[in-house]
């Protein structure tokens, strides 16, 4: 596979993927110094992207001149808020703010453990691929990609990221708000108690480089469908009727998703590159890189858009009803409010069903 010439150098260091430079203005949340800043016209410019968006550009354009396809995730596969921007606008005005705060503070919380991408072990890919990776960002993973990833979501030393901003957004927007006590606890009780064990789906490559994959299409997923979230955010705490300083609120949100812009690019061309090569398998022989992501991929959007959708949305409701209890009238409360859900199937199929194989000749 010849690396075709660019205009973008395809080889960074550590160093040049995590350097942010310098800003005319830091950004400040909440009183405390986040990453990213402003450039002297105003722009928001986000943080360690100096040579890492470039970077992104040159790999994604290395796979165009290949003929490769770059992977896409059909935003038609995202689920709709619960609650949307007109149910939660809905509860603010009636003063049942408490389903609101736990939302916003639970993507705070969220966006936090998204640090953790920092511990995936990357092994030795040019020994599982058979093809060249350099110049690739899969040769760059774990020479700063992911630890951009993690220092984004959760800061860096005394540096905030986006786990600070949400809770800047949400003060600003709610004028600081109590924060139900049992958030987190909730949270636990949600996630570990329904965590199903992980079958391999393909138990004939490496172990460690299957869970690699496999985390890299379940982030890229989520990273993807959280765009939802953004504009839900963005549009709420934007808001005159229901946030205190709507200006704000809704520019530290557009602040948040210009940073995850990043992520999901770094993403997918990493897996457009697996997609792109053959893997070697554990008894010598080999497998098409493109069935191992395509699976991995249709198995991940499957569970996002189905059960687990469908377990968040009890669980939130749940949670919803008992908050409505503080209201006058709490059942017809519930029923304007359940008159302005989103309705939504999912999509019958994922854009990542197995293929046919080709006839033999």
């Amino acid at each position: 596979m010849a690396a075709p010439s660019t205009d973008l150098p395809l080889e960074y260091s550590r160093e040049e993927l995590l350097d942010s430079g310098s800003y005319d203005e830091p950004l400040i949340a909440g009183g405390v110094r986040c990453h990213g800043g402003f450039e002297a016209d105003g722009s928001y410019r986000s943080p360690r992207t100096i040579h890492r968006a470039p970077a992104v550009q040159a790999w994604q354009e290395r796979l165009r001149r290949e003929d490769c396809d770059l992977i896409q995730i059909d935003p038609a596969l995202m689920p709709p808020q619960y609650p949307n921007v007109e149910q939660a606008k809905l509860l603010l005005l009636e003063g049942v703010r408490e389903p609101v705060v736990r939302r916003l503070t639970i993507i705070s919380i969220v966006e936090g453990f998204g640090a953790i991408i920092r511990d995936v072990g990357v092994p030795d890919l040019a020994s599982h691929v058979v093809e060249p990776i350099t110049g690739t960002s899969l040769d760059h993973l774990e020479q700063g990609l992911f630890e951009a990833h993690a220092r984004d979501e959760a800061g860096y030393r005394d540096e905030g990221g986006h786990k600070q901003m949400w809770e800047a957004a949400r003060d600003l927007a709610l004028e600081n708000p109590k924060i139900p006590g049992d958030v987190l606890m909730q949270m636990m009780g949600q996630g570990p108690g329904r965590r199903r064990e992980r079958k391999r789906g393909f138990p004939q490559i490496d172990e460690r480089l299957e869970r690699m994959l496999a985390t890299m299409a379940q982030v890229l997923a989520v990273e993807v469908f959280a765009m939802g979230a953004f504009d839900w955010g963005e549009r709420l705490l934007s808001d005159s009727e229901v946030s205190a300083e709507p200006e704000a609120a809704g520019r530290m949100v557009s602040f948040i998703r210009a940073d995850e812009s990043p992520h999901v690019e770094y993403l997918r061309t990493g897996l457009s590159e697996v997609a792109a090569r053959t893997l070697r398998t554990v008894d010598g022989g080999s497998i098409p890189g493109r069935e191992v992501v395509r699976g991995m991929l249709h198995s991940t959007l499957r569970g996002l858009t189905r059960e687990r959708r469908e377990e968040q949305r009890n669980d939130i409701r749940g949670a919803l009803i008992e908050a409505m209890q503080v209201h006058a009238n709490p059942a017809s409360l519930l029923e304007r409010f359940d008159e302005l859900e989103t309705k939504w199937t999912p999509p019958e199929h994922t854009g990542f069903e197995p293929e046919d194989p080709e006839p033999q000749a």
